[in-house]
């Protein structure tokens, strides 16, 4: 069978969860499975992706595996410099991995994954110029230019969830103050909603009632349900959300300049609730707004299983790379090793040929060979 159409296995691991599934050609997932984030040791994260790869690995053939990781990887795709939401630095991930498994391993940023599979199968399909923001517990991002994801010089563009857009405002996980996923994701809703239901509002009942009674309970998705059900206050939290995503889609607007941008990652679940009034807030900060051609704004096809098939696909496509590199450098090896063997035999007569016509025998080797019967002498 040919490598691209083999199984491989694509894993997500974003700050809650480890989701890993096989993946065929097409994008469908074939076979599934879901651990939750160990967030504090390394080597227990690395433990769940061997145990889960492994216990998939047993029920299908495949051929390598894709890792979706939370966080900036680094030019070679080996290592995650730094996640935010868990404890890596500067970690190994891609030889760990590959060591224990025997399996070759991508390693990729979870965003560029997600935006690769919308390209691929998903929103992105046609578009030359490419952003996709997913808004999950903080803020992905990634960019496709022609078909190609932009790493940048070390593997880190995208991460636009830390461009600042409020001056000492929130204090993020990266260390920075006023990050824009401090206003535009998962955490950022779950912590207005729990703030609303702390202070005793009234309007906050339905959280409350959600979260039988205890305000730390509240999440998004529970958010998001109330809102599709037409509780006001719900429906306001996420407004209050979408407008900062429209607000930071502009910006990348005026650096970026794409034709569409893909909004994926477990918020985009709400929908309109969330895009409509995205795009109004894009519309009315948009530089040059009025002068210039605007920017579709969709939801990602493929949701919260985006990750995990960008990241198989991908697998995907480095194995065949590798296979093609390593087929052609056996057929150049071997090439070599023919014209040496050809060149050596040559010489070799050139010398038998000299030699009989100076009646010496200038060479020990064609010496032995002669007195032990070479056909050739």
């Amino acid at each position: 069978m040919a490598l691209t159409q083999a199984l491989t296995i694509g894993i997500d691991i974003g700050g809650t969860k480890v989701a890993a599934g096989v993946v065929d050609p097409e994008a469908n997932i074939l076979d599934r499975l879901r651990r939750d984030t160990p967030t504090t040791d390394p080597k227990e994260t690395e433990d769940a992706i061997a145990e889960i790869v492994r216990d998939l690995e047993s029920r299908h053939d495949v051929i390598a595996v894709g890792i979706g990781a939370a966080g900036f990887v680094d030019g070679t795709r080996s290592s995650v410099l730094f996640a935010p939401h868990l404890a890596w630095r500067h970690e190994p991930l891609r030889d760990a991995v590959e060591r224990r498994l025997g399996l070759p391993v991508v390693v990729e940023n979870d965003a560029n994954a997600a935006a690769w599979s919308e390209w691929r199968f998903g929103g992105g399909q046609g578009e030359s110029h490419l952003v996709c923001v997913t808004l999950g517990t903080g803020i992905g991002g990634a960019i496709l230019n022609d078909g190609a994801l932009q790493r940048g010089k070390f593997g880190i563009a995208g991460e636009f969830g830390h461009m600042q857009v409020v001056p000492g405002g929130h204090r993020c996980e990266c260390g920075n103050r006023g990050c824009w996923e401090q206003y535009a994701s998962g955490n950022a809703l779950t912590r207005e909603a729990r703030e609303l239901a702390l202070s005793g509002s009234p309007v906050a009942h339905n959280l409350l009632r959600a979260a039988g009674g205890d305000p730390r309970k509240i999440n998004g998705p529970m958010v998001t349900e109330l809102a599709k059900d037409g509780d006001p206050v719900a429906v306001e939290l996420l407004e209050d959300v979408g407008r900062w995503l429209g607000i930071g889609l502009a910006n990348l607007a005026a650096a970026l300049d794409p034709g569409t941008f893909v909004i994926g990652g477990g918020v985009s679940d709400a929908g309109e609730l969330l895009l409509a009034p995205a795009r109004e807030a894009f519309k009315r900060t948009l530089t040059g707004r009025g002068f210039r051609p605007e920017a579709r704004i969709v939801r990602a096809v493929l949701g919260p299983e985006a990750g995990l098939v960008g990241a198989a696909d991908l697998a995907r496509e480095e194995a065949t790379w590798l296979r093609r590199v390593r087929v052609k450098t056996t057929a150049v090896t071997a090439k070599t090793a023919a014209a040496r063997s050809r060149s050596t035999r040559l010489e070799r007569a050139a010398r038998k040929s000299a030699a009989r016509r100076t009646g010496m025998r200038a060479d020990p080797d064609l010496q032995h060979a002669d007195l032990n019967g070479d056909p050739e002498a």
